[in-house]
């Protein structure tokens, strides 16, 4: 089914790459990519400002990154999914920035998108200081290759051998025990948070 004869929404990857790569120049083409920068630039802009945690340069490597992925969409031969391959551009591109990996989110980023809409004000302020909280502890806990990988599986819904290729785990267990060591730690930061909460409370 032509691109222009669907909802793009309801487009899958795969049939938009085949048409940037048959109709590259045409309308099909031009339609399937910008329906393709509509899907993931958001998602790479968001990925590359956990490295660099500058909006400007987030949005100057997003940009870079769309169009190295446009660049190379003709040799793209959908050997693994075509989200692996974006976000492995995108990887590449921020080390190659030379800036250490963070997960933090700015504020005004996409917090709003995490609040429950029907929420009141007191349950928005609540879940706002805790997904703080918890963003925090990731950020004190974790190792920046750790808190990359939890946001490929928990966010982007990774597969775990697409996150050991796009990250370019070496070690044996690959992604799979990257993230055990990452659940490991957090799982024991907030035991021992709850603990210290308990001791306070305590008379």
């Amino acid at each position: 089914m032509p691109v222009t004869e669907c909802r793009s929404e309801e487009t899958p990857d795969e049939a938009l790459v085949l048409a940037c790569q048959h109709d590259a120049s045409g309308p099909r083409g031009r339609a399937a990519f910008s329906a393709l920068m509509g899907r993931y630039y958001r998602r790479v802009y968001l990925w590359c400002y956990r490295y660099v945690h500058d909006h400007e340069q987030a949005l100057d490597l997003a940009q870079e990154v769309m169009i190295n992925v446009h660049r190379g969409l003709p040799r793209f031969e959908q050997r693994a999914r075509f989200s692996s391959w974006v976000f492995a551009i995108a990887h590449n591109r921020c080390v190659s920035a030379g800036r250490a990996a963070r997960l933090p989110r700015d504020e005004d980023v996409d917090l709003e998108s995490l609040v429950d809409p029907g929420a009141g004000p007191e349950e928005e302020l609540e879940a706002r200081e805790q997904e703080r909280a918890f963003l925090e502890l990731v950020k004190r806990q974790l190792e920046p290759i750790e808190q990359q990988a939890l946001w490929l599986r928990c966010v982007e819904r990774m597969g775990v051998d697409d996150i050991t290729r796009v990250l370019g785990i070496e070690m044996a267990s690959g992604a799979r025990g990257v993230l055990q060591n990452a659940r490991r730690k957090l799982r024991a930061a907030i035991e021992r948070r709850e603990q210290d909460d308990e001791s306070r409370r305590s008379p």
